[in-house]
């Protein structure tokens, strides 16, 4: 029996390099385990030797490679060994991949789609948190706990997503470091290192409440998408059984203020956007530079007609808020509620 020392959980290219020394020397899937990180070594077992140097070359279809680094990136223990069968068979059965009802490609493309998934769920559901500065540049550090080892196959995302960030994104199995040029990966990290929350938690937290749709809301798809697994490390948790449990009284007070007829004033809007048709109105009604500030520039939304959305419209939803906001939400256009109160 040969045993293979592996240097993390998802350590592809060490994978890699051991199959292809395993497969020139003709070792069988059941002479061959594979091991992470230090440890004992097997009672019987035995380091992988080098493989001969005239050796004949190999090769698998264009879709393997792929496969199995998302097959290496699962939790299953025997991941290893498994994908290594799946190359040993590939040699000798030609077209294998295409077979779906064999219990290995089955078993492959399940633990692809699951790792697929989590390395979404990733995506979605990582929080990045401000913990100070460096060199005059914010960090942020964010605290995840995926299901598989997904963290060397998700990070370029976020390097391609956060590129002038310096970041790290800590896993009870594997870290990974963006320092802006480079990215490293570390061992994994212990909950006692989460970040604490910043200042930008309360206004995304304002967020998230101010744009639930009780009407909509669908408890068992939620859950689906959001698993509660994930809950407990995403700050809008806290948020979201309170507005399950008022989305019902929330549903009636939007049915019981739902407009039923326009208002005298909507159909004044209507008779002045007919008129306005025949008529030609300079499109910014004598506006033509830039507003010098907020008062100045509402006053000119409630002149525009440059696009033919002001014709239908009671009047301008120009916005609501402080003139020294340090962040800007901007919306699509008012809806009727909107339309009639005249506010976002």
């Amino acid at each position: 029996m040969y045993e293979v020392r592996l240097d993390h959980p998802a350590d592809f290219d060490g994978w890699r390099e051991a199959a292809r020394r395993a497969l020139a020397l003709g070792v069988p899937p059941e002479d061959l385990s594979f091991t992470v990180g230090e440890g004992p070594a097997g009672l019987f077992a035995e380091p992988l030797p080098d493989a001969p140097a005239d050796a004949p070359g190999f090769s698998v279809p264009r879709s393997f490679p792929d496969l199995a680094v998302k097959l290496i990136c699962h939790a299953d223990p025997e991941r290893f060994a498994f994908t290594y069968r799946l190359l040993w068979r590939l040699q000798r059965e030609k077209g294998l991949l295409e077979i779906a009802a064999d219990p290995d490609i089955a078993r492959a493309h399940e633990m692809e789609k699951a790792v697929r998934r989590d390395s979404h769920k990733m995506k979605a559901f990582l929080r990045f948190r401000e913990v100070g500065t460096e060199e005059g540049r914010p960090v942020y550090i964010a605290w995840f706990e995926p299901f598989h080892h997904v963290v060397e196959l998700t990070a370029p995302f976020f390097m391609r997503r956060f590129p002038g960030m310096i970041w790290t994104i800590l896993t009870p199995q594997r870290s990974v470091h963006w320092d802006g040029a480079e990215m490293t990966f570390a061992p994994g990290a212990d909950p006692s290192q989460k970040p604490a929350e910043d200042a930008v938690e309360a206004l995304w937290l304002t967020y998230y409440r101010s744009i639930f749709n009780p009407a909509r809301l669908k408890v068992k798809a939620m859950q689906a998408e959001m698993p509660k697994k994930y809950w407990h490390n995403l700050p809008e948790a806290v948020l979201i059984e309170p507005l399950i449990r008022g989305a019902e009284e929330a549903s009636r007070r939007m049915i019981e203020t739902a407009p039923t007829l326009p208002s005298l004033r909507h159909e004044r809007a209507m008779e002045r956007g007919e008129m306005a048709r025949t008529a030609k109105v300079p499109a910014f009604n004598g506006f033509n530079k830039p507003p010098e500030d907020l008062d100045e520039a509402r006053e000119q939304a409630r002149h525009c007609k440059a696009c033919p959305l002001w014709e239908p419209a009671t009047q301008t939803v120009f916005g609501k808020g402080p003139a020294d906001a340090p962040v800007i939400f901007v919306g699509e256009q008012p809806g009727d509620q909107e339309d009639l109160a005249g506010e976002p």
